[in-house]
């Protein structure tokens, strides 16, 4: 209960106080909700949170956002998906809540504390991320602000707060899911109604040149373009998750727990992993949603769950848990020495990063996989798997074959940079979240796959075929583009 009798809004295991701010002149000013990694105005605990302590100390609030620049080799296809996404949001938190967005740009260490600063805030709300970066940023801010600030965080993305769910790193699925599942009726509840907050902030000129922003972004990241098959912004999230005419609980959830693992069906997937990842749809209400057609389809719904919430949130567990979580020392320990056994075994091929980022190697089925996501910007969940093992085969050791996967992934994908996305190496190339299987050369005990393994699950030479036709399409609609560019160019001005 909040001090004045107040039930509040979030659960209490939700929020974590990072600083307990001292009594001074801050302590009646502002709520401020620095937004990172939560960047929507549905179903944002955070924001929620940021609101209700706004209302229960009679003061205003406001977001604030700061762009990294390009943040973990992020390029024009992840920020101009962000940025596009947050000027929506912009507009729904100014005109819904009231409530004034503030967009910086920098080194998040200085115009934080530099905004806290000349607004006097009280509060700072922020929501969680487990990745490296981010909480450096956040710890070096913490040390700069006013003593009398308070500093809340909130996870806001995973379904059971993470520090809940667990207190160690888990070694499997297995040792997390009961965690997890034991908790869901706790935390897996409906939101409440966020209503604009009782105190406005006061008028101040706000005004961002998103044009110009999004414009500078892409071009310095031009060498990976932005993708059309995926339109940003919450409103697009949730057609995607719900949508009347090709939503995946409407109209594909039924294939799922069948299909999910046929790259040649990517319809049996959700496609919301752009969505989760810039958090512009909540894991929360995907599960919900998916929970009420559990009746219509158990099976499909119960893998989705397992995927949406037991993986993924293992993923946070992972790299928050171990700091090493995109290199080799982050692997257990059986799988390190198995891999450094196997460090200087002959290898077939072995291909430098510029011969791996060019698809230039002599298996078709991988250099598809390389052009689905270079082109494309999304490869095939399955496909990863086979695409990042066959890095470890390919490298001269495991340190080479992370490097160079964790970049590609990072680079192309338009959910990398992600929890997942390092799990998901780790669990390819270093056995995190597996077992020792049968040791073979290279590989020692990691899990290991092949070609044929692949033709035998589906149609490899269909795959290939399909990953052709789309890089010739999409090769041909951005020749059709530029070209129109250029004639709208050359029209003569009245």
């Amino acid at each position: 209960m909040a001090s004045n009798g107040r039930a509040l809004a979030v659960q209490p295991g939700r929020i974590r106080v990072i600083k307990e701010g001292g009594r001074g002149r801050g302590e009646v000013g502002p709520v401020v909700y620095w937004m990172f990694r939560d960047q929507r105005l549905r179903d944002n605990w955070a924001l929620t949170h940021a609101v209700d302590q706004a209302n229960l100390r009679g003061v205003p609030v406001a977001v604030a956002f700061n762009l990294f620049d390009r943040f973990l080799g992020a390029r024009a296809r992840q920020l101009g998906f962000m940025l596009r996404g947050l000027r929506q949001l912009s507009l729904e938190v100014e005109e819904r809540l009231k409530i004034p967005f503030f967009l910086f740009q920098g080194e998040a260490e200085e115009t934080i504390p530099k905004f806290l600063k000349e607004c006097g805030a009280s509060l700072l709300v922020t929501d969680f991320t487990p990745l490296r970066p981010i909480r450096k940023c956040k710890e070096e801010i913490y040390k700069k602000v006013d003593d009398s600030l308070t500093i809340h965080e909130v996870d806001a993305h995973n379904v059971v707060p993470l520090w809940v769910a667990s207190e160690k790193l888990e070694y499997s699925a297995k040792t997390l899911r009961g965690k997890i599942n034991k908790l869901l009726p706790e935390y897996l509840i409906e939101f409440p109604a966020l209503q604009p907050p009782t105190r406005k902030w006061d008028p101040t000129s706000n005004s961002i040149g998103w044009d110009g922003i999004i414009s500078d972004v892409l071009r310095k990241g031009a060498e990976v373009p932005e993708i059309s098959w995926c339109e940003p912004g919450e409103d697009a999230a949730l057609e995607v998750l719900m949508g009347n005419e090709n939503g995946f609980l409407k109209k594909r959830i039924r294939s799922y727990s069948t299909d999910r693992n046929n790259p040649l069906k990517p319809k049996a997937l959700s496609g919301i992993s752009p969505y989760l990842h810039f958090g512009q749809i909540s894991a929360q209400r995907c599960a919900l949603e998916a929970q009420s057609i559990r009746k219509q389809y158990p099976q499909a719904v119960d893998a989705f769950l397992e995927e949406l919430i037991v993986r993924r949130e293992l993923a946070d567990n992972y790299c928050y848990y171990q700091p090493h979580y995109d290199l080799l020392k982050g692997a257990w320990e059986w799988a390190r020495k198995t891999l450094m056994d196997h460090a200087n075994d002959k290898r077939e091929h072995t291909y430098t990063k510029e011969q791996l980022e060019k698809a230039q190697t002599a298996d078709p089925l991988w250099n598809a996989s390389q052009l689905e996501m270079v082109h494309h910007g999304k490869m095939h969940g399955f496909m990863r798997m086979y695409w990042a093992k066959k890095i470890l085969e390919w490298t001269r050791g495991p340190e080479e074959a992370l490097e160079f996967a964790i970049y590609l992934n990072d680079k192309y994908e338009i959910d990398g940079r992600d929890p997942n996305g390092y799990a998901g190496c780790m669990w390819s190339i270093c056995g995190v979240h597996d077992q020792g299987w049968r040791e073979r050369p290279v590989f020692g005990k990691i899990r290991y796959m092949n070609y044929a393994g692949c033709k035998r699950k589906f149609d490899v030479d269909g795959y290939i075929s399909y990953v052709k036709r789309l890089v010739g399409e999409l090769k041909k609609r951005k020749a059709e583009s530029t070209m129109s560019d250029r004639t709208t160019e050359k029209k003569p001005r009245d």
